[in-house]
């Protein structure tokens, strides 16, 4: 195995336990930080695979776009028990 694949297989690994946290967490703000990671992780593996164009969408617009819409939303949102 290259330095490479194991460096690959690492990222998939990382990525798995990022959409495993994410679903685990009670904490909204937490979940997205999750999503926000693993979205970088996956940007990471698509520049990996020589895919840099699709690298820099997912970025921005997985990590970036997507994390400020989600925080937005969960600030615009009230607790249940404040009520």
């Amino acid at each position: 195995m290259t330095a490479l694949t194991v460096l690959q297989v690492l990222l998939l690994v990382l990525l798995v336990m990022c959409g495993v946290l994410a679903v685990w967490l009670k904490d909204l703000l937490g979940s997205v930080i999750a999503l926000a990671a693993g979205s970088l992780l996956l940007a990471l593996q698509f520049y990996l695979l020589q895919a840099p164009d699709v690298a820099i969408a997912e970025a921005g617009i997985g990590a970036a776009l997507t994390t400020a819409l989600f925080v937005l939303a969960i600030r615009k949102t009230r607790r249940k028990e404040e009520e």
